[in-house]
């Protein structure tokens, strides 16, 4: 079996070690070696990159039949490399591994709070690349009610508190204040936090809180009877401040106003908009019956019908306002209505007279399907789209469906 080095010792960056065994892990070469300081992915904590030798390690994880540590290499190491007699060194990549030092202590302080302010257990974590969750049994947590948790928390952190790791018997793991139990036999490796918390973990952490830095909770997202508690903790929780402050700042500039006004700015900017859409609504419908006016007078005659038709080219018109067109030419000017907006795609829209003894839904989708589109609606009123295409070509399956109509006997 590999020996663990990280169990001992979170801060050992560089190593020597011997390779056992040389294999393939999902067509990638890899090897287990006699020692590692590499962590596998495991207890929600995500695996250590680095180099062994010069070959970069992408992933380690635990092989489950045996419980073997399986270095997952970028290209094969060189024959005879770190064999018998010969050590390769292996080099972890530091900032990784700290980051992931810190977010997993930190996790632990948070959990630890939880349970002592809110009575809320931890039921989930994970580790993320950006972000950090637990998940605690508590359905829809009061944000107000996890300031006094995140408080607590950081003042674990600045109190710059001992952090400690070691394996105990199942007669000394009796006598321990354990927040969670156990889920291995044998052996239990214990993380306890000075006269805080004491918990089993297998993973790596800082020797103190105070390397943690800070504990800042970012978002709560309810998950039926949990809640999903985001957090970030000390390098994280500094760009993640860095880039928020920097956007409040350019915002502010925008607005003209101190970083504290913001959210009043904010409030006139919406109460503006609220006005300006109620304007411009009602100026689109004055606009519409003027338009609509106008199409009126282009009225030609097929059949026993008085019909308008046209196709507006790029930007075209949006389905709405096509709609729109189509009701108010029908109702005001009894008028079958065939209109047609060439944007990102065709979009179509025939409309009559309710009441009438004519189906413009079966015109409208002929007309879709010769377009290479679909549609439909009610014989009154129809709505449908198609790739966009030269309006000339439109213009032509329109013609084709006017042609059609002729005076009835």
């Amino acid at each position: 079996m590999t020996e663990r080095l990280y169990y001992t010792d979170s801060y050992c960056a560089c190593f020597s070690a011997c390779v056992i065994e040389r294999l393939a892990w999902k067509n990638h070469p890899a090897v287990v070696l006699d020692r590692t300081a590499f962590y596998p992915t495991s207890g929600g904590q995500p695996a250590d990159q680095g180099t062994l030798g010069e070959v970069a390690v992408l992933d380690v994880v635990v092989r489950e039949e045996d419980g073997t540590v399986v270095h997952v290499l970028e290209r094969p190491l060189p024959e005879g490399v770190g064999g018998e007699g010969e050590e390769i060194e292996g080099v972890l990549d530091w900032p990784r591994r700290f980051n992931h030092m810190q977010q997993h202590t930190g996790q632990h302080v948070l959990s630890a709070a939880f349970e002592q302010i809110l009575d809320a257990d931890t039921v989930g974590f994970h580790l993320g690349a950006e972000v950090s969750t637990v998940d605690v049994n508590v359905p829809r947590l009061d944000p107000a009610a996890v300031a006094p948790v995140e408080e607590l928390a950081n003042q674990v952190v600045w109190e710059d508190r001992l952090v400690g790791a070691r394996f105990v018997d199942a007669d000394e793991l009796a006598t321990l204040p354990l927040r969670r139990p156990p889920t291995v036999e044998g052996p239990v490796r214990i993380v306890e936090i000075a006269d805080f918390d004491v918990n089993p973990c297998g993973g790596t952490h800082v020797a103190r809180t105070g390397e943690i830095g800070l504990i800042k909770i970012v978002r709560l997202d309810y998950r039926g009877s949990e809640t999903r508690v985001e957090f970030l903790c000390g390098g994280r929780a500094l760009r993640d401040y860095r880039a928020k402050n920097a956007m409040v700042n350019q915002l502010a500039g925008l607005l003209t106003v101190g970083h504290w006004e913001l959210d009043q700015a904010v409030e006139r900017l919406q109460d503006e908009a609220r006005q300006l859409q109620h304007d411009l609504r009602r100026a689109r419908k004055q606009l519409l019956k003027v338009e609509a006016a106008e199409l009126a007078e282009e009225t030609t005659v097929h059949g026993l019908y008085r019909v308008v038709w046209r196709v507006w080219e790029r930007p075209g018109k949006l389905p709405a306002d096509l709609r729109a067109l189509a009701q108010e030419l029908a109702q005001r000017f009894d008028v079958v209505a065939l209109l047609v907006g060439v944007g990102g795609r065709a979009h179509v829209c025939f409309g009559c007279t309710e009441g009438r003894e004519l189906d413009v839904a079966a015109w409208l989708r002929n007309a879709c399907t010769q377009l290479g589109g679909k549609g439909g609606g009610q014989p009154h009123l129809a709505q449908g789209s198609a790739p966009a295409t030269d309006p000339a070509c439109i213009e032509a399956v329109l013609s084709d469906l006017l042609s059609g109509l002729t005076p009835d006997p």
